[in-house]
């Protein structure tokens, strides 16, 4: 077989735009069923792809109550136990946390759940800012095959069936140029 065949990408659009805005909407339904009140609740999108979902979510809750919630962003890269396996040269995003989260629900939002590294690496980085009340977790897809016992407590899709080359994209406009999750294989 062709060595340019075997290296190429292969991909299965699984939702579009108008697929993942019904996905946010179910995740910040469930949010505001468990919290009906958010005085005391905030928002922290895991850089890159929970950044988006970050601010959707946030638009989405404000449209629906009127209350705009505390939201930051951090970047987890250094908390990550297999940061020098991905390289010896990480690329460190901004964190941006501007407010107290003593004694807040924080719900850690990111695009996609897998082994559950990224969760516990954030839950690490959280908690070096200070204690928060709880940390829930937000993902707009959980496609299974956790290595650590984190579950989240808010989910858009259950992707399933993935096979061990696959792997779930999410594509976000504002990140690069177009709204799509895709099953992708290498």
């Amino acid at each position: 077989m062709n060595k340019d065949i075997l290296s190429q990408k292969f991909q299965k659009i699984i939702a579009g735009s108008k697929k993942i805005q019904t996905l946010i909407e179910k995740i910040g339904t469930q949010i505001l069923k468990t919290h009906p009140f958010l005085e005391k609740v905030a928002l922290i999108g895991i850089q890159t792809g929970g950044a988006p979902l970050t601010e959707r979510l946030k638009n989405f809750l404000f449209s629906k109550t009127g209350f705009s919630l505390p939201t930051g962003y951090i970047d987890i890269t250094l908390y990550r136990d297999d940061w020098t396996r991905i390289s010896f040269h990480p690329q460190v995003k901004k964190s941006d946390i501007p407010f107290s989260i003593e004694d807040l629900i924080v719900i850690l939002v990111d695009d996609v759940i897998y082994t559950g590294r990224t969760a516990r690496a954030a839950m690490d980085a959280i908690i070096d800012l200070g204690r928060p009340k709880k940390i829930e977790l937000a993902v707009l897809v959980d496609r299974g095959g956790r290595e650590f016992p984190i579950e989240p407590t808010f989910i858009g899709l259950k992707v399933k069936k993935i096979g061990i080359n696959e792997y779930v994209s999410v594509y976000f406009k504002e990140l690069h140029g177009k709204d799509q999750i895709c099953l992708e294989s290498k």
